[in-house]
């Protein structure tokens, strides 16, 4: 089926989630799930896979085994893209990123590296430079305090090297556009806005398919 907009139902279900996350709650409303939630995902992600390729839709349950939150359905839904994209819908709406929101020590590895070059390190500089110009968000999930072992405080990228993630975020809430195919554009908009980050990622980092 053609994507024709999230479902609103999918606001309450989990505002509801949030207040009953539980099983018995979970049982009574999985048809619901799958029809208002997880169906308008994957119709979105058959959507947009010729300009982002396939999308994988999370699984709804949560991996308790370390957490002390044993809590054991997540609240909220989210695709990722394989060329670069995030989406997810939960109570307080539709939100959508793009970048590596957390390095592994290898792709951390290449990422200082990267910002250390003077040629990659300039590019990565660029691209930011262009999502700000562009008013796209930029967040940075976690960093260290100082350099990282290995260089200067001194370099002209220091700021860029402490960076262990760095992503776009737009969180539009609730917008008209929610309930409507539009829904697919704005977010296919905020993708393309944010290639700039995800194109010298894959190149430098992640090596995720083109």
């Amino acid at each position: 089926m053609a994507f024709t907009g999230f479902d609103e139902d999918a606001i309450a279900f989990y505002r509801e989630l949030t207040l009953n996350n539980e099983r018995g709650f979970w049982l009574a409303n999985r048809d619901r799930y799958e029809t208002r939630v997880a169906g308008p995902m994957h119709e979105l992600a058959e959507e947009l896979e010729p300009r982002f390729g396939p999308a994988r839709l999370f699984r709804p349950y949560r991996d308790v085994r370390f957490s002390p939150d044993k809590s054991p359905y997540k609240l909220h839904a989210a695709l990722t893209f394989e060329r670069g994209g995030y989406v997810q819908v939960s109570a307080e709406g539709v939100a959508g990123g793009a970048g590596a929101y957390h390095l592994d020590k290898e792709q951390l590895d290449r990422y200082r590296r990267a910002v250390d070059a003077p040629r990659t390190g300039a590019e990565l500089e660029a691209a930011l430079a262009a999502l700000r110009a562009k008013d796209v968000g930029i967040e940075i999930p976690e960093a260290l305090k100082t350099s990282p072992r290995g260089f200067d405080a001194g370099h002209p990228r220091a700021e860029l090297l402490r960076y262990k993630g760095i992503i776009t975020w737009a969180d539009w809430g609730v917008p008209d556009w929610f309930a409507t195919p539009e829904a697919a554009e704005r977010i296919a908009a905020f993708l393309d806005d944010s290639a700039p980050l995800t194109a010298w990622l894959r190149a430098n980092v992640t090596g995720a398919p083109e």
